[in-house]
C-alpha cells in the first residue's frame, strides 16, 4: 500500500469504557517537528539526521515532496532518517496530499528551484485557504500560477534564487505561513524583515516559537525580539541531528480520556521543556479540575468525576479544541472555546463540524465565528463524521468512551498523524481499564444529558 496515498475510508466503532482507565500509552514523534525538521535539513548546507521522526502521511508526503525537487531522503530505519541535500531541481509536482505543513512549507522552497514545481492535493486540501502563502511569495518577486483560485492548485516558478528583503503578511489565518516564510529565508539573498499586519494576532504562537529555535540550533540568526516582527538573516544552515519529542498534540486524546470516564492515564516520555502547542493541555485539564502530575516516566492525569465548568481562549493550542470540545459534548456544562475562527480553515472547518456532530448527539450547542458553547452535554449514539479530519476522528472516539456504539463513519483519516491510532486506542481503553465503575457523579451527568 502506497503510506502518501489518500487512505481508503473505513468505519470504526468507538470503544466504550466499562470502567475508569489505568493506561500508560506511548505516542509517535511531533508533526510539527518533523516536518520542520526535514525543511530545514533540506536547506542546510550538509547531511543531517532526524531521530525518531513521526512516520505518518503527511510526513511521508513531506519526504516525496523534498525527493520530488532533487532532496535525497532515506526513511529505511523507521527510527532515523537521513537527509542529504541538493541544489533544487524544477520541472516536478508535489502532492501534498491533505497536508498543510506540505502546501504552505515547501512552496518557499520551490521558488528556490531551478525550474517550475506544480503542487497539488486531495480534494479537500483544494478548499484549504493558501492565499497567504501565494501572495507573500509574489510580493517576493516569484512567479505563480495559481488561475486565480489562491488555492491548490498551483505552480511555483522557480528560478534559483529568491531576493528576499522586507515583507509584510497578514498571518491572522495560519501561523504556518509564518513559519514558511522563515525556514526558507536564510537562502533569501538579502533574507528576510518579515512583519504581521493584519487586525487579528498570529494564531498557535507556540509554533512560532517552535521555528525560531529550531533555526537558531541550525545556526540562523533570527531577530525576533519586536513582536510581529521577525528578521533573518542570509546565511548557511547547518546539518545536524534532530532528536523529535513525541506529539503532544496526539497524546491529548488519552489525557482527555482520563477526565471523560475517570482514572489515569500517563503519557511516556513528556519533555520537561518544550514550544510544542499541545504542552498547553496540562494547564487546561488542571483549570478543569483533573489532577496533572509529572514522573520520570512521562505525564500523568487523574481525571476528576466530572469537569468544571469553564471559558477557555484556545487561540495559542486550537488543535486541542476537537478532543475538549467531544469531552464537554457528554458533560453538563457550560463550557466555552473562543479565540480559534482560524481553525475554519483548516482540513475542514472544525467549528461549523464539531457543533453539528455534537448537535449529533444530542448537546445544546451555541456557535460564535471563533468558536462555540456547550451549555449541556447529550448521549445520543449514532454515526459521527470525521470529514476526513484526524482531529475529528480523534474527538468522536473521546465521545465514545462514553456513547455505547457511537460509530466513526472513517476511522482512515488517522493515517494523516498516527496510522495506529485506534489500535492503540482501544488498547488503552479496553486493556488499560482497571475494572472499576464509573462514579454515581459520572452516571449522574450521563443519565441528565
Amino acid at each position: 500500500m502506497n503510506a502518501t496515498a489518500a487512505p481508503k475510508k473505513r468505519r470504526w466503532t468507538t470503544t466504550y469504557a466499562e470502567g475508569e482507565l489505568d493506561a500508560v500509552v506511548r505516542v509517535p514523534g511531533s508533526k510539527s517537528m518533523t516536518a520542520r525538521a526535514l525543511i530545514l535539513a533540506a536547506l542546510a548546507s550538509g547531511p543531517s539526521t532526524i531521530r525518531r521522526p513521526l512516520v505518518a502521511r503527511d510526513t511521508l508526503l513531506m519526504v516525496e515532496g523534498l525527493r520530488a525537487i532533487g532532496v535525497a531522503v532515506d526513511t529505511a530505519d523507521d527510527d532515523l532518517w537521513t537527509v542529504t541535500p541538493a541544489a533544487f531541481k524544477g520541472g516536478t509536482e508535489v502532492d501534498c496530499g491533505l497536508a498543510g505543513t506540505v502546501m504552505r512549507f515547501l512552496p518557499p522552497v520551490a521558488a528556490l528551484a531551478d525550474g517550475p514545481v506544480a503542487f497539488d492535493g486531495d480534494p479537500h486540501a483544494r478548499k484549504r485557504p493558501n492565499d497567504g502563502v501565494i501572495k507573500a511569495l509574489r510580493d517576493l518577486g516569484v512567479d505563480i500560477d495559481d488561475g486565480g483560485r489562491r488555492a491548490l492548485p498551483f505552480t511555483v516558478g522557480g528560478t534559483g534564487r529568491v531576493e528576499g528583503g522586507e515583507l509584510t503578511v497578514d498571518a491572522s489565518k495560519t501561523s504556518q505561513l509564518v513559519s514558511a516564510l522563515l525556514m526558507a529565508a536564510p537562502r533569501f539573498e538579502q533574507g528576510l524583515d518579515l512583519r504581521h499586519v493584519g487586525d487579528r494576532a498570529v494564531p498557535s504562537r507556540p509554533y512560532l516559537d517552535m521555528v525560531v529555535q529550531m533555526l537558531r540550533e541550525a545556526g540562523a540568526e533570527v531577530d525576533d525580539s519586536e513582536p510581529n516582527r521577525w528578521r533573518v538573516a542570509p546565511g548557511e544552515l547547518e546539518g545536524r541531528e534532530w532528536a523529535i519529542e513525541p506529539d503532544l498534540q496526539n497524546a491529548a486524546p488519552f489525557l482527555i480520556a482520563a477526565v471523560a470516564v475517570g482514572g489515569r492515564v500517563t503519557v511516556e516520555d513528556w519533555p520537561t521543556e518544550t514550544t510544542q502547542a499541545g504542552d498547553h493541555i496540562r494547564g487546561l485539564l488542571t483549570q478543569l479540575g483533573s489532577r496533572v502530575e509529572r514522573s520520570r516516566g512521562g505525564l500523568t492525569v487523574i481525571g476528576s468525576p466530572s469537569p468544571i465548568p469553564a471559558e477557555l481562549d484556545l487561540t495559542d493550542a486550537s488543535e486541542l479544541t476537537p478532543s475538549l470540545a467531544a469531552l464537554f459534548g457528554v458533560n453538563r456544562g457550560p463550557f466555552t472555546i473562543r479565540g480559534v475562527a482560524h481553525i475554519r480553515g483548516h482540513e475542514t472547518d472544525r467549528v461549523a463540524a464539531l457543533v453539528t456532530e455534537l448537535r449529533g448527539i444530542g448537546a445544546d450547542v451555541e456557535e460564535f465565528e471563533d468558536g462555540f458553547r456547550v451549555d449541556k452535554g447529550g448521549s445520543l449514539t449514532g454515526t459521527w463524521k470525521t470529514y476526513a479530519d484526524h482531529r475529528m476522528a480523534h474527538a468522536g472516539a473521546v465521545a465514545g468512551l462514553v456513547i455505547p456504539g457511537l460509530a466513526l463513519d472513517d476511522v482512515a483519516c488517522v493515517s494523516k498523524t498516527w496510522p495506529d491510532f485506534a489500535q492503540v486506542w482501544e488498547q488503552a481503553v479496553l486493556h488499560g481499564g482497571n475494572g472499576a465503575k464509573r462514579g454515581e457523579d459520572r452516571r449522574e451527568a450521563e443519565t441528565e444529558a
